[in-house]
């Protein structure tokens, strides 16, 4: 029940007591007697959900909202409403980083000749290392662009093949599905998905995915949403790490990359795909 009261104090700047009493069937008279505590015992839970709130959201690295921070608490145990939450993050002024626009610059259109599109923006799998989506980006140093290629596994949304370099090869991209083949068993007729980026299209990197026994797909022309996911954790490493961030030397980009992808995005983070 003080789950309710504590959404009822949470929101009744903005509704009734009497009308959400009404709508979470909870006593208003109950209400009142629970605000009506001692306040040691109700600052003291506060005090309490602040201390982890604050934590949770300091080892995201700042990037969490409160519903990802809900969602960690109750993955803990924590009985807890997310309005509650997101009141004490307002009190506490945490205010996750927030996305900025960015367009990739590395797809050139190849011959995609004839491959199919498995995936049909079905980025789901049922098991590990049967289905994978890959993508190329380029990180600004001073000393010229860095350029990170992943390949992600569907069924985990972990990052298990990357690669970077100072050039987007096919060699680049190659480097990451060898990774990927490395750390994760492939599964007969497991699928790659991809753009239609001319290293993504070439015979080369089509020889590399049958020797590994692995079926080509590829979106639509110009279609983002094809390989939403692959450019979805662009999206999040650039929005949670390298937007904020200047690198004065490839090796420095390197460096945050690789801490981003193995000890936050594969071990910590919350994936909501």
């Amino acid at each position: 029940m003080s789950e309710k009261y504590e959404l009822i104090d949470a929101e009744k700047a903005d509704y009734p007591i009497s009308r959400m009493c009404e709508w979470l069937e909870a006593s208003k008279s109950g209400f009142y007697e629970w605000l009506d505590r001692p306040a040691s015992a109700t600052a003291q839970r506060r005090e309490h959900l602040k201390a982890r709130i604050t934590k949770i959201f300091a080892d995201s690295d700042e990037t969490y909202g409160y519903r990802r921070v809900h969602a960690e608490l109750a993955r803990t145990g924590e009985q807890v409403s997310d309005e509650l939450v997101r009141k004490l993050m307002r009190e506490l002024e945490l205010v996750p980083c927030q996305p900025k626009p960015w367009r990739p610059a590395t797809t050139e259109q190849g011959d995609f000749r004839g491959i199919p599109d498995l995936v049909r923006r079905d980025f789901t799998a049922d098991a590990p290392g049967t289905k994978f989506v890959g993508d190329i980006t380029y990180i600004p140093t001073w000393e010229g662009f860095l350029y990170l290629a992943t390949v992600i596994d569907c069924h985990t949304k972990a990052v298990v093949g990357w690669a970077m370099a100072d050039h987007y090869k096919t060699s680049l991209i190659e480097a990451a599905i060898d990774m990927a083949a490395t750390n994760v068993r492939i599964a007969l007729d497991a699928i790659f998905h991809s753009d239609r980026g001319s290293n993504y299209t070439s015979y080369d990197f089509a020889r590399k995915l049958k020797e590994l026994g692995i079926r080509q797909s590829v979106g639509r022309t110009g279609v983002c949403y094809d390989n939403a996911m692959a450019e979805s954790f662009f999206g999040a490493l650039k929005n949670e790490s390298l937007n904020r961030m200047i690198f004065t030397t490839r090796e420095k980009a390197r460096r945050d990359v690789v801490k981003y992808i193995e000890v936050f995005y594969n071990r910590k983070r919350l994936h909501s795909a």
